[in-house]
């Protein structure tokens, strides 16, 4: 039997190093579906991370190599080199990010913000929650004009503005798309989004009282089904929307539309005869 000897090849190998990486509020210009999102704005954030190049191969240590002197400690210790902060992968940074940082610290409740415009890991997960909480969409962490917009809106609400009864009363300001609920004299839910009625259907000023509910009502004239439906004046009240909340270009036939976790909040709270307060002009109408 042929004996054959195999020479040994060392095989470099190439690593790649990836980082990082009944009545009113059916919208005409809506899909009616609810989920429609709004066409992403500001510049897209470039994806993070490269690529190292593959090493080439070695030749393999001969056997009768003799080893190379191993090298003196030298007598200094370099300083390691301090690394520097970099920004949350995948959390691009928007054109109002200081602003919303601003309107979020003095909000509460979505976590510690550095107001100091620069994004980090914490002001970006804040800024999610506080997107995910309000429908703003996509959530993806960046300070842009919708949240900027819905930020400022609920910071600058003045609750005290609503002239609530004793009883539970729900207040709607016109002025920034915002409701919220009082009872007896203090606020049992805070100020959250809304949209109201637009250009040629304003949702009229006012105070009024809820004058029925049912859990999913049927509009006749926009063939458009109305969660959480709790009427106030004629064919005019308080649901869940049905098109994505934050299209500002559109509105309502007059109705308070909701987020659905607002809607049913406010669902919970109300009953026929709940106080109406109704202040305030929606800009453009």
């Amino acid at each position: 039997m042929k004996r054959v000897r195999f020479a040994a090849r060392a095989v470099g190998l190439a690593v790649v190093v990836l980082v990082g990486v009944g009545a009113c509020a059916h919208d005409p210009q809506g899909d009616g579906s609810g989920a429609a999102a709004p066409q992403p704005v500001g510049v897209t954030e470039e994806a993070s991370g490269a690529s190292a190049p593959p090493a080439p191969e070695q030749p393999a240590p001969s056997e009768s190599a003799e080893p190379s002197p191993t090298p003196k400690p030298s007598r200094t210790t370099p300083k390691p080199a301090t690394p520097k902060p970099s920004k949350p992968a995948g959390c691009p940074q928007g054109e109002q990010q200081r602003a919303v940082e601003t309107y979020l610290s003095r909000l509460g409740g979505f976590g510690t913000l550095s107001v100091d415009g620069e994004q980090s890991a914490a002001d970006c997960t804040a800024i999610k929650k506080f997107q995910i909480r309000y429908g703003i969409s996509p959530a993806s962490g960046r300070a842009g004009p919708s949240t900027y917009d819905v930020a400022k809106r609920l910071a600058s609400t003045d609750t005290g503005r609503c002239r609530a009864g004793s009883g539970t009363t729900f207040c709607v300001d016109l002025t920034r798309q915002t409701v919220w609920a009082m009872r007896g004299g203090k606020v049992v839910m805070g100020p959250t989004v809304t949209r109201t009625g637009m250009s040629g259907y304003a949702t009229p000023t006012g105070t009024y009282s809820v004058g029925g509910k049912n859990m999913r009502e049927w509009s006749n004239p926009y063939e458009v089904w109305l969660p959480y439906w709790q009427r106030f004046n004629g064919g005019i009240g308080f649901h869940e929307t049905t098109t994505y909340l934050h299209n500002s270009s559109i509105g309502s036939h007059g109705c308070v539309n909701l987020l659905h976790r607002d809607a049913v909040r406010l669902w919970e709270l109300g009953s026929v005869g709940t106080r109406v307060v109704v202040f305030g002009r929606r800009p453009g109408t």
